[in-house]
């Protein structure tokens, strides 16, 4: 069964235009969840929405929006007031410029979309316009209203589709000296940078998300199973935390060390066969030496 659209509209570039479909890239379905339940019937609990200061419960034709100005002081907001200043979605993504990929602060990425042409009418537009950003390097940036919210959307090829990120605004992003300004440049010695870039040489690699593992999704899915099928769940010990490091250069050679080591353990037993060899040889001498003597 196809995927269903999450968004339906067109894709314009100047006076070039095609029928697209916007669906979620991402999903958490597969993820373990789980309910509120009455531990003596076993029954799934609901939520009620309860008055903060009177504890009485809040039916929903009471219920309504406020704005705190100030602690405990609000401004309500009716919904016909709301939809005064929700924008309408005209249905259409129109590109505004495009950029070069490695301009766009991955900061700003929020939620990834595919984007394929809906029904045959415009997939010659929609690949002249997939194509061209192919050969150009360059990241289309658009608006779209989606749940009645403009959004700026980045638009680049995936395949024979296209992808599309939808971008936050600086105001969703906090500022990074906020966190950074008291990080103190100790002065590092060269030999330090060297054996730090050695243990980074030694741990590169290309990006592979198939060897990503959820230990914990695992780890839940495995007390599901076992509670289910009535099996005791023992907790897992717990690894004790290695003492804080004292000294930054033992630790940078004590790591390097390590993957010496395992290196060594990993060809370990093809440099072991000459000695085994060796000593059989002996062992097979000295008996041929102790028969004759008899």
């Amino acid at each position: 069964m196809a995927p269903r659209a999450y968004w339906k509209g067109s894709l314009k570039l100047s006076l070039v235009s095609c029928p697209i479909a916007l669906y979620p890239a991402s999903t958490s379905a597969e993820k373990t969840r789980f309910h509120m339940i009455n531990r003596e019937t076993g029954n799934r609990l609901k939520q009620q929405m309860v008055d903060a200061e009177t504890g009485d419960v809040v039916e929903s034709d009471q219920k309504g929006r406020g704005y705190e100005l100030k602690k405990g002081e609000y401004v309500e907001v009716e919904k016909e007031e709301l939809e005064a200043v929700q924008i309408e979605s005209n249905h259409t993504i129109d590109i505004d410029s495009f950029v070069p990929r490695d301009e766009i602060d991955k900061r700003y990425l929020n939620n990834p979309y595919y984007i394929a042409p809906d029904g045959k009418a415009g997939i010659d537009a929609f690949a002249v316009i997939r194509d061209a950003m192919k050969d150009q390097d360059r990241v289309a940036l658009a608006r779209i209203v989606l749940t009645n919210r403009e959004h700026i959307i980045a638009i680049e090829p995936l395949g024979k589709g296209l992808l599309g990120t939808t971008l936050r605004y600086p105001y969703e992003l906090r500022d990074e000296d906020s966190y950074f300004d008291d990080i103190k440049n100790p002065r590092i010695s060269k030999d330090m940078i060297e054996l730090a870039s050695h243990i980074l040489d030694t741990k590169a690699a290309h990006f592979d998300p198939s060897k990503f593992k959820d230990e914990y999704e695992n780890a839940l899915k495995a007390l599901v199973r076992r509670k289910a099928s009535g099996k005791p769940v023992k907790a897992a010990p717990r690894e004790e935390k290695a003492d804080n490091v004292i000294n930054l250069m033992d630790a940078l050679k004590q790591s390097l060390k390590g993957k010496a080591a395992t290196k060594r353990r990993a060809s370990a037993p093809a440099s072991r066969r000459a000695p085994q060899r060796r000593a059989a040889k002996k062992a097979h001498r000295s008996a041929a030496r102790a028969r004759k003597a008899g």
